[in-house]
């Protein structure tokens, strides 16, 4: 595990079972102290998934109450410096619950497209309690999305609709003039007033 306060540095690694969890059989990575960037990764196989579901899952268990801090992970894109890994690394997502105050108590999903990062437009409230909960991201061929909790879906649309990553349907020309039939002013204003709806 790395931990990072400007610069990135290695502290080991902590593990526990965590509170109220009845098990000692399951064991999670636990950050050490607060106020600081965590940051983790693991190498795999390059994969696609052109004409085949995504499905992206983890569990995230907050242990105390958060005032600020985030729990989630990133897709990773192409090769990357395991060594150098840290919050400037390229992703293709990034997907998980975020909490800082009162104001921010949501789940990020970020699509990475061609160097910019797209947030999604529409807010999912996430967990906030001291329980464990799994995220779950799933993106089928057909650009459909999904985002649950717990098994239960919270969103639903697409990634062309509910990103802002294409190009506006319309732009607008700022040289463009409304042009204002006059008469159909008037008549209006002269319904108002009169309270006929024939002139």
């Amino acid at each position: 595990m790395a931990g990072r306060n400007g610069g990135l540095s290695l502290i080991g690694r902590n593990t526990r079972t965590g509170l109220a969890n009845g098990t000692t059989l399951l064991e999670g990575i636990q950050t050490s102290e607060d106020n600081r960037f965590y940051a983790i990764s693991a190498e795999f196989p390059e994969f696609s998934n052109k004409d085949k579901t995504l499905v992206f899952q983890f569990s995230v268990k907050h242990e105390q109450k958060l005032d600020c801090g985030g729990g989630y992970m990133k897709l990773l894109s192409g090769k990357v410096d395991q060594k150098k890994f840290g919050g400037g690394t390229p992703y293709s997502i990034m997907f998980g619950p975020d909490i800082c105050g009162d104001s921010t108590k949501k789940v990020h999903a970020i699509v990475s497209y061609n160097g910019s990062n797209y947030f999604l437009k529409k807010d999912v409230p996430c967990a906030t309690d001291r329980l464990t909960h799994v995220y779950t991201f799933i993106l089928k061929p057909d650009a459909t999305y999904t985002i649950l909790i717990d098994n239960v879906e919270k969103r639903y649309g697409s990634l062309y609709s509910d990103w802002k990553i294409l190009p506006p349907k319309k732009i607008k020309d700022p040289k463009a003039k409304k042009v204002i039939n006059k008469k159909i002013v008037m008549d209006s204003i002269l319904r108002l007033w009169y309270g006929h709806d024939e002139l």
